[in-house]
């Protein structure tokens, strides 16, 4: 497992009967975890005195109980700022798992020591975006939502990024890719973060288990003569790390010598030392 245990501002205090108790920042969040199907007992103080608590229905979806909690904060990582608030479905803005990802490409990128061009598909509110160009990189970076897309820019603003050298793009990404290919442009690192299910700027419709390996291949065209890395993450259950493997392996089989692993992803636990595990990620390394 890889996890992400470099933060700071953010961790993970406790966890119990399908919620987590989490500090991000100064204030202190409850939000409901799938994962999370044990019972312990709640002995931390946070338990009852949260500045905010995300309630699940039971007819799905669920909603925010604000207690005492701005609208919107911000917190570091390393040489980061990111601009958080509470929005739909328990989200906050960052996925703090990354950072294990966040490392691992900030590294290869260093020592890399030439110019490296990135392309960043559903690159949400930019955590990717903002490592890759503290690395001197150069990002392409594609949402679907406009929404994310700025916040994503606030937040390599709020970096020290803002005259860094990136592209903004609101447009489907198996469209955006397409497209890139047709005009021949080529890239040295992809990363991609697909959802489950979604919809793309025009209404298309986006399922992980039928699209997601197509936009591997497609993509995998893009990758330029001296390629760095590719990174895939899923957050879906159906996709485990071994078929995240199988599926880059299939993909960048023209791409030799490529090294490919996979495995989960996790944040360390306060109370007790365990890891709390938060999904997969798929890793191709040109070394």
């Amino acid at each position: 497992m890889w996890i992400a245990d470099s933060w700071k501002d953010y961790e993970v205090l406790d966890t119990s009967e399908g919620e987590k108790l989490e500090r991000w920042g100064s204030y202190l969040l409850i939000r409901p975890d799938p994962q999370v199907i044990w019972q312990t007992e709640k002995t931390l103080s946070g338990w009852k005195k949260p500045n905010a608590h995300y309630h699940r229905s039971s007819k799905g979806g669920g909603s925010w109980e604000f207690i005492s909690l701005p609208e919107s904060w911000q917190i570091s990582w390393r040489d980061l700022t990111f601009n958080l608030k509470p929005f739909a479905f328990k989200h906050t803005g960052i996925f703090p798992e990354q950072a294990a990802n966040w490392d691992w490409f900030r590294g290869l990128i260093r020592n890399a020591e030439r110019s490296v061009k990135v392309l960043n598909l559903f690159a949400y509110t930019g955590g990717a975006t903002c490592a890759a160009l503290k690395e001197g990189a150069e990002v392409t970076h594609v949402d679907a939502s406009k929404g994310m897309v700025t916040w994503a820019h606030e937040n390599a603003a709020s970096s020290g990024l803002a005259e860094a050298p990136v592209r903004w793009l609101v447009d489907d990404c198996m469209k955006f890719v397409q497209r890139e290919i047709r005009r021949g442009n080529r890239y040295d690192a992809i990363i991609m973060d697909p959802p489950s299910y979604g919809r793309g700027p025009k209404g298309e419709i986006w399922k992980i288990e039928e699209t997601v390996y197509p936009l591997i291949t497609l993509s995998a065209q893009l990758l330029s003569d001296k390629p760095l890395f590719f990174l895939i993450n899923s957050y879906t259950t159906g996709l485990q790390s071994g078929v995240l493997t199988y599926m880059l392996s299939s993909a960048l089989k023209d791409h030799h010598p490529v090294s490919v692993e996979s495995g989960e992803i996790g944040l360390p636990v306060s109370s007790n030392g365990l890891v709390l595990p938060c999904g997969c990620s798929g890793r191709a390394s040109w070394l």
